[in-house]
């Protein structure tokens, strides 16, 4: 079997069905969908079970968070390569032909991924025109994350050897930046090679999401990367990119607790990163910020910067 796709689904009853319908329907035949319950209680599970289809399977845990599920779904795995679906995202049909085609093209490489299209909560699925198919290999994944985001958990593909030889995948009872944590690792031992089609769809506003839940706290996978970055060697091109990653994560959270008027706990996280960041731009205007504007202004610049999509 060539691809296994694992969904972790809790109380995500409203959206399964579409999210199930878009994995049964790629046009690359040979994959299995497992579907990892872990405790709904809104009928999600019920809804999966009644599917007759032999490619899926349901696999009921007590709830255990989504790190925890995704590594039971990757034990349980029968193909060659896993893929990760969130239970309210959405795969168009060519994904699995799409994601084919780049291991066929770089057959040395552990990891391939494709672009991926953010939507709304109220966003229903439709198919999209597709341009034609390019890829580029990606060697240093925090400089090219830091240059815009390139794929997310629903676009990524991960051949099953390399997984096993790194579980627990996952880091279990973590659910801000468990993902990156991985993708991160992977990608200081394979290159990760992009298509750069948008063929999957993330949707970033949907009630109760992990995504939505975080605070403003750096998240545990940013302590573990900087470790990882201090341990190579001081020429090491890709410690000063991890570095500097880690760098820039803590200064966005920084403008964070500025906004919110938390100075004391803006500048700790400023200081942290001062080794690392000091020659950053982004690091100045943020100390500026924090010692001389009050939070709401910060708010307030800081929106208008989004909104503009211009970086600072």
């Amino acid at each position: 079997m060539k691809f296994s796709i694992i969904i972790p689904l809790y109380n995500k009853a409203s959206h399964i069905r579409q999210t199930l319908g878009s994995a049964l329907a790629q046009t690359c035949r040979d994959f299995e969908v497992i579907v990892i319950d872990d405790g709904s209680r809104d009928g999600g599970a019920e809804i999966v079970a009644a599917y007759t289809d032999s490619r899926l399977r349901l696999i009921r845990q007590a709830n255990a968070g989504v790190a925890a599920a995704r590594n039971r779904g990757i034990a349980a795995a029968q193909g060659e390569w896993v893929c990760f679906l969130d239970a309210d995202d959405w795969l168009h049909p060519q994904y699995l032909s799409g994601l084919h085609t780049m291991i066929t093209v770089s057959p040395e490489t552990d990891a391939v991924a494709s672009r991926f299209r953010p939507v709304d909560e109220a966003w229903e699925p439709l198919e999209w025109d597709l341009p034609d198919p390019s890829y580029t290999q990606i060697d240093d994944l925090p400089t090219r994350w830091m240059q815009g985001i390139p794929f997310f958990t629903g676009s990524i593909a991960i051949r099953r050897e390399r997984l096993l030889g790194m579980q627990p995948c996952f880091p279990v009872g973590e659910s801000h930046g468990e993902d990156l944590d991985l993708w991160f690792r992977l990608a200081e031992l394979t290159p990760i090679v992009l298509l750069e089609q948008a063929l999957t769809a993330y949707r970033t506003s949907v009630s109760g999401s992990l995504s939505s839940q975080h605070d403003a706290k750096p998240a545990p996978y940013l302590q573990r990367m900087r470790k990882r970055a201090l341990a190579r060697q001081p020429s090491d091109p890709v410690r000063h990119s991890m570095l500097r990653f880690v760098a820039q994560q803590h200064i966005t959270l920084a403008r964070l607790h500025a906004a919110a008027g938390r100075r004391l706990d803006a500048m700790k996280l400023l200081l942290e990163t001062l080794a690392s960041g000091w020659h950053i731009r982004r690091w100045w205007i943020t100390l500026l910020m924090t010692t001389t504007l009050p939070g709401s202004w910060i708010q307030r610049w800081q929106t208008q910067r989004e909104q503009q999509k211009v970086p600072a």
